[in-house]
């Protein structure tokens, strides 16, 4: 899947007044996404999310474009990735997730930037930049000419970089990017993600979840793996 449509959302006011209370209710832990276009933007719905009780953990997004930068991206340089994320520390009391982008020379070094700077937990990868083009308008099939690109055909590439993170940092790891089966979900577990997150699938089936967890139970029985820790890491070099 090829997408640019951005991030909308209701904004940090009205989702804490019109989201959090029906959060409130649920049983399961809320981990809350967001993202600013500014270092100030960033700190001050971080400030804010610190305070609200129903939040479990926060994951950072640190792929939007850093507008008093002349647009370079936070998660594209080490030094700008580091001060979002020590700015976001210093004013959060949860758990910190720092989600990275791909589009990058070496994401070791991203993690280990975003490690050191006091992330929690690293989660990789977000979306590849791509493009597609109509060969009969002669046109971008996207207004706002690339987009992000998820689904099956990334995860070579995600399995590849959440290895190298877990190799190169001490935190926890989540992997994500192209996870359809639980036997994907299975293979991240393998090279050392501590959990996955699972996006474009869930378009095409929305029992997608429930159908990875239970084949991932399925799998440990067949194996005689009582405990997915076990599992987790036990890739043989």
């Amino acid at each position: 899947m090829l997408n640019a449509i951005g991030l909308q959302n209701v904004g940090i006011d009205t989702f804490v007044r019109e989201k959090v209370p029906f959060l409130a209710q649920l049983e399961t832990p809320v981990v809350v996404n967001f993202f600013g276009n500014t270092l100030e933007e960033y700190i001050q719905v971080a400030d804010k999310l610190s305070a609200i009780d129903v939040v479990a953990a926060v994951e950072l997004n640190i792929s939007c474009p850093n507008v008093k930068q002349g647009g370079i991206v936070f998660g594209t340089e080490p030094c700008a990735a580091a001060q979002v994320v020590s700015e976001v520390r210093r004013c959060l009391d949860k758990p910190l997730i720092v989600k990275l982008t791909p589009n990058v020379t070496d994401i070791t070094v991203m993690a280990r930037a975003v490690e050191e700077a006091g992330a929690d937990i690293i989660c990789c990868i977000n979306t590849l930049t791509g493009m597609s083009v109509d060969i009969h308008s002669q046109r971008l099939r996207l207004a706002n000419g690339t987009g992000g690109l998820s689904g099956p055909a990334i995860k070579p590439v995600a399995l590849r970089m959440v290895h190298q993170v877990v190799q190169a940092v001490s935190l926890p790891v989540i992997g994500v990017g192209g996870i359809m089966t639980a036997e994907d979900a299975l293979e991240f577990l393998l090279v050392g993600a501590q959990a996955v997150q699972v996006g474009t699938a869930n378009l095409i089936n929305p029992g997608t979840m429930a159908e990875i967890v239970d084949g991932i139970g399925q799998f440990c029985c067949q194996k005689n793996i009582v405990d997915i820790q076990d599992w987790i890491g036990s890739l043989k070099a």
